[in-house]
C-alpha cells in the first residue's frame, strides 16, 4: 500500500488500509489491481478526479487567441508570402487573426488600397480562412478578423498526416532497397574471390604437374 505522501506502507489486509485512510479523512483507491498483490494508494478521490478531468480538458481544448498580421497598401509579394505563412499557420492552430492595413499621410487618400489588399489575402489563403468581420476602418487602420473552417483545416493536416506517413514508407522503401544492393554487392564479391582462389588454386596445380612431368623426363633410366 502507498500512503497519502508516497511513502511505502508494505503489504497489509485491505481492513486494515481502509482503517488508516478513515483515520486521515482519506479514500482508500485501488491503482494496479492486476499486481499480485494488488497495488492500493491512500488518497483524496474527489480532488482526484478532478484535477484528471482538468488535465485532460486542457489538452483537447485549444483556447483560441486573436493574432494579428499588419500589411501597408504598397506591401509586395515576397513581404506578403511571409505574412500569409503566419496567418495560415495562426489559422491551424485554431486562432482567429486579425489582418490590419497601417496609413500613413497621403496614403489616406486611397483607402481603397487596402481594401483590395485585404480581398487580395482572403483570396491567397484560399478555403482555410472565412470572414468572421468585414473590412472596416478604425483611424489610420483598416482591419478584418478571419477564422479558420474547421472541415478544411482538418482535411489539411489528414493530408498531411498521409504525406508524412508515405514518406516515411518510401524512406523505409529506400532503405530496403540499399540493403539489398549492399547485401548484393557483398555476394557478388564473395562469389568474385572464389573463382580467383579456384583459378589460383589451378594454376598451382598445373605449375606442380608440370613440375613433376619435369622431373619425370630428367631422371635417367635403369
Amino acid at each position: 500500500m502507498i500512503g497519502a505522501d508516497g511513502e511505502q506502507l508494505g503489504v497489509m489486509a485491505p481492513e486494515a488500509a481502509i482503517e488508516i485512510a478513515r483515520e486521515i479523512g482519506l479514500d482508500l483507491v485501488e491503482v494496479a489491481a492486476t499486481s499480485r498483490p494488488p497495488v492500493c494508494r491512500i488518497m483524496d478521490y474527489g480532488k482526484f478526479k478532478y484535477e484528471q478531468k482538468k488535465k485532460n480538458a486542457s489538452k483537447k481544448s485549444h483556447s483560441a487567441t486573436l493574432k494579428e498580421v499588419k500589411l501597408r497598401p504598397g506591401t509586395d509579394q515576397h513581404d506578403l508570402n511571409f505574412k500569409l505563412n503566419n496567418a495560415r499557420k495562426f489559422l491551424m492552430e485554431g486562432d482567429k487573426v486579425k489582418v490590419t492595413v497601417m496609413f500613413r499621410g497621403r496614403e489616406m487618400v486611397h483607402t481603397y488600397r487596402g481594401r483590395e489588399q485585404l480581398k487580395n489575402v482572403v483570396e491567397q489563403l484560399g478555403p482555410i480562412a472565412k470572414m468572421e468581420s468585414m473590412p472596416r476602418m478604425e483611424g489610420r487602420f483598416m482591419s478584418m478578423i478571419l477564422v479558420a473552417d474547421r472541415e478544411v483545416v482538418a482535411e489539411a493536416k489528414r493530408a498531411a498526416e498521409e504525406e508524412a506517413k508515405g514518406a516515411k514508407a518510401g524512406e523505409a522503401s529506400e532503405e530496403t532497397q540499399a540493403s539489398e544492393a549492399e547485401s548484393s554487392e557483398a555476394a557478388q564479391e564473395v562469389k568474385d574471390e572464389v573463382k580467383e582462389a579456384v583459378k589460383v588454386e589451378a594454376a598451382d596445380q598445373a605449375v606442380a604437374e608440370a613440375a613433376d612431368e619435369s622431373s619425370e623426363e630428367a631422371a635417367p633410366s635403369s
